[in-house]
């Protein structure tokens, strides 16, 4: 039965704010009181939200955008994307590979985590 199924606690995590989860106060703050310090893997998406973001999908997708919000499974949420797909195509007469990349820019786009394979944060100099 559906009413009989338990409810788990989801948070999402918006450049300024946390969402989903009232009671936590560790996380995403405001853009001020933001703790620079990488302690964990996701701590560097966390510094990365409002910052255009390279991210490498299965299928050889690309995206690069800015990083409007994330999860634990990284899931994400991109504003401004450029979505790159690579293909290799075979020419049967010559067996050359030809390799081809088709790129499309998108406004706003939902990624599901489960197929990011990689993030890549901005450049920061020191």
């Amino acid at each position: 039965r559906e009413d009989s199924l338990p409810l788990q606690k989801h948070k999402f995590f918006m450049s300024g704010a946390q969402v989903g989860d009232a009671s936590a106060s560790a996380g995403a703050g405001s853009a001020g009181d933001v703790d620079a310090t990488v302690k964990e893997p996701l701590d560097l998406i966390r510094l990365s939200l409002d910052e255009r973001v390279f991210v490498k999908l299965r299928g050889e997708r690309e995206l690069r955008g800015k990083l409007h919000a994330y999860d634990q499974h990284l899931n994400m949420v991109l504003g401004d994307v450029e979505e790159s797909v690579t293909t290799v195509e075979t020419d049967e007469e010559t067996f050359e590979e030809i390799i081809k990349t088709k790129k499309r820019e998108i406004p706003f786009l939902f990624v599901r985590g489960d197929g990011v394979v990689l993030v890549a944060p901005p450049l920061r100099s020191t």
